[in-house]
């Protein structure tokens, strides 16, 4: 969703959408690190989050929201290699049990 955001030719309501869906992502994975200890990854994740809130919007202009979507993607994807998988989390306990 993000990639596709760079495309100018969108209509406002895909953004909408995209702030809440990224808002409800980024907040989740923040939650998500706040718990398992990992301070730093809270902040950037959650700041993250704060960038999309689709409540108290920030307004940036369409180039600044350009960067912030390509950090935004970057940061998405260093997360799939860095945060710990709940899956693998809840296993590895059930099995030293």
């Amino acid at each position: 969703m993000l990639l596709w955001a760079l495309n100018p030719e969108n209509q406002y309501g895909y953004y909408v959408f995209l702030r809440w869906v990224c808002f409800g992502i980024f907040g989740f994975l923040a939650t998500q690190t706040l718990a398992n200890k990992m301070q730093g990854w809270t902040w950037v994740l959650g700041i993250t989050a704060l960038i999309y809130n689709p409540i108290f919007p920030v307004h940036l202009t369409r180039g600044i929201w350009s960067v912030a979507n390509i950090v935004s993607i970057v940061i998405a994807i260093v997360s799939i290699f860095r945060l710990p998988n709940t899956n693998e989390s809840k296993l590895k306990g059930k099995k030293e049990e």
